[in-house]
């Protein structure tokens, strides 16, 4: 794996209360203390993002926005910018996510956008990417993923992407039980890699940590990780417990 440093992250979705979220992220804080050769990161939601930063401060955990905005302010109702999740203790932000695409309407286009206001504003981007079942019935997989890629990196230069994460998530296998095994894992963050070597170059490829997301669990991380493209899991369900994800983490 290089010189690519593991990262364990869990989106922790739309779950837990402002005191159950400090409560879990207080306990994942000391349930990987000893813990040194890999980054964690949780997600949890923006009404929690303050206190959870709070919670994990002097450990290892570092925290995350389930998204923001492209705007650095303004009449937009709902809506969260970089400084705001920034100022709230984020260092990472995850952009395009699955659902984000499927419920809410995001596009290739204003996910770019997002990880533009991201990294102007200091925040390492983890972009989503991922086919549905109907997709990779039909062999289309690289193509999706192809699009996806570079239509949201699209007028990136290559000195901006020192800080990407892309996390490929199976649509068909996030939350269904179902999980890509490690050989189609790879066979797809082998691509990934190599798409960002012909975009941008093989030092970039090979710094850039490509993160598996999609049913991970205690039982299948060390396999995950075995792969040599594989550098770390976007992990949802099984995140939201610290005593399961601190047994990922340890993988």
């Amino acid at each position: 794996m290089g010189n690519r440093k593991p990262l364990i992250s869990g989106n922790w979705k739309m779950f837990k209360t402002c005191s159950e979220a400090t409560e879990a992220a207080s306990q994942l804080a000391k349930l990987v203390g000893g813990v040194s050769d890999r980054e964690v990161m949780i997600a949890p939601t923006y009404t929690s993002l303050a206190l959870v930063s709070a919670a994990v401060k002097d450990s290892i955990v570092s925290v995350g926005a389930q998204n923001l905005f492209w705007e650095d302010e303004g009449a937009y109702t709902g809506e969260i910018s970089a400084d705001m999740v920034t100022s709230a203790g984020c260092e990472y932000v995850i952009i395009g996510h699955s659902e984000r695409r499927q419920y809410f309407n995001e596009t290739d286009e204003n996910v770019n956008k997002r990880i533009k206001a991201a990294i102007k504003g200091n925040l390492k981007p983890v972009l989503c990417i991922g086919e549905t079942w109907e997709e990779r019935e039909a062999e289309k997989t690289f193509s999706v993923l192809d699009k996806q890629v570079k239509k949201g990196l699209e007028e990136f230069s290559l000195s901006d992407l020192g800080s990407l994460v892309i996390a490929y998530e199976p649509v068909w296998a996030i939350g269904t039980g179902k999980t890509a095994t490690t050989d189609q894992a790879q066979d797809v963050h082998k691509f990934l890699r190599s798409l960002i070597k012909e975009m941008y170059g093989e030092e970039l490829a090979e710094s850039m940590r490509i993160l598996y997301g999609g049913s991970v669990k205690p039982a299948n991380i060390a396999e995950l990780m075995s792969m040599p493209d594989i550098d770390g899991a976007l992990v949802g369900g099984a995140s939201l417990d610290p005593e399961t994800f601190s047994q990922i983490v340890k993988y």
